[in-house]
């Protein structure tokens, strides 16, 4: 695989390289996935991709957890979570769909199955369809796209909300699917990894002790290190410190912030125990990596 030189997700830049259709700031659509603006750097994600691979196939990671897709396969990365590492096949081909969360919430308002389905596909980004499915995809975009470009009709944006809707009713059909065959197979010890992740999701910024998300989890600190280790081939440790390295490239390479405010988000004793912390996980120290 080659790593692809897309630039950050930013819908202006886009829009200025003359690439996609659009609905206003609401909707991009991009009939050339390799062109869609995924991040190269680590970025935590201002906008909702749900996107379909038709040829080759990519890999990249959300919130440290690597993701494969393949034809057919359908990816769905919501707002705030962090995507990095993106790579792709030469031959790489697809269809995206890039929306503000305030756009995607219009369109489910007051349909709590679709939004709970997808809160699903948080944690399960990757949904493989069949090829009946993929057809009905790749027809959903087709009419999506011309109901976009058709600035004559006066409905055009109602007409494309309605067809959005209804592409989301059948994704949420698969993702249904896909949630019931995950519920059958899960052991104690998936149940107790997917607790921990949306603990360390949620906590780590101040919590790094495995022994407080055990105590959290009812276990014991070794119980939940061999489960763990047992399920991911990682230690909670590992989990932890993946996710706060994540977030400093983050913020070193994404805000202004000093890297004394850094060490005091992220409740580090001191500025210096933080550079000694990244180096250790990076191999660099924060300001050289923020001039990388």
């Amino acid at each position: 695989m080659e790593r692809k030189t897309i630039q950050d997700l930013n819908v202006e830049k886009v829009r200025k390289m003359g690439l996609g259709d659009f609905l206003e700031n609401d909707l991009v659509l991009l009939d050339n996935l390799s062109e869609a603006p995924i991040p190269r750097e680590p970025r935590r994600m201002n906008r909702i991709i749900v996107a379909m691979c038709t040829r080759g196939r990519a890999q990249y990671t959300v919130d440290t957890q690597e993701q494969l897709v393949n034809r057919n396969d359908v990816l769905i990365i919501s707002e705030g979570h962090i995507m990095d590492n993106f790579m792709a096949s030469p031959d790489l081909e697809g269809l995206c769909f890039i929306l503000t969360t305030n756009f995607f919430n219009e369109i489910i308002k007051n349909i709590s199955d679709v939004s709970s389905l997808f809160l699903f596909s948080r944690t399960h980004p990757v949904v493989s369809l069949t090829q009946k499915e993929a057809e009905v995809f790749q027809n959903y975009f087709s009419m999506i796209k011309a109901r976009t470009a058709n600035f004559e009709n006066k409905f055009r944006r109602d007409a494309v909300r309605a067809l959005l809707l209804a592409m989301f009713y059948d994704l949420s059909s698969v993702i249904y699917r896909m949630q019931q065959m995950s519920e059958k197979r899960q052991t104690r010890a998936d149940i107790i990894f997917t607790k921990f992740i949306k603990m360390v999701e949620e906590n780590f910024r101040q919590e790094r002790r495995v022994g407080w998300y055990a105590e959290k989890l009812c276990i014991t600190p070794k119980y939940l290190s061999e489960t763990i280790k047992q399920v991911s081939k990682r230690t909670p440790n590992e989990w932890i410190d993946s996710y706060v390295t994540l977030e400093v490239r983050v913020m070193l390479k994404n805000t202004t912030m000093s890297i004394k405010e850094i060490s005091e988000a992220l409740h580090f004793p001191n500025q210096s125990f933080l550079g000694k912390f990244f180096k250790e996980h990076v191999g660099m120290s924060p300001s050289e990596y923020r001039k990388t």
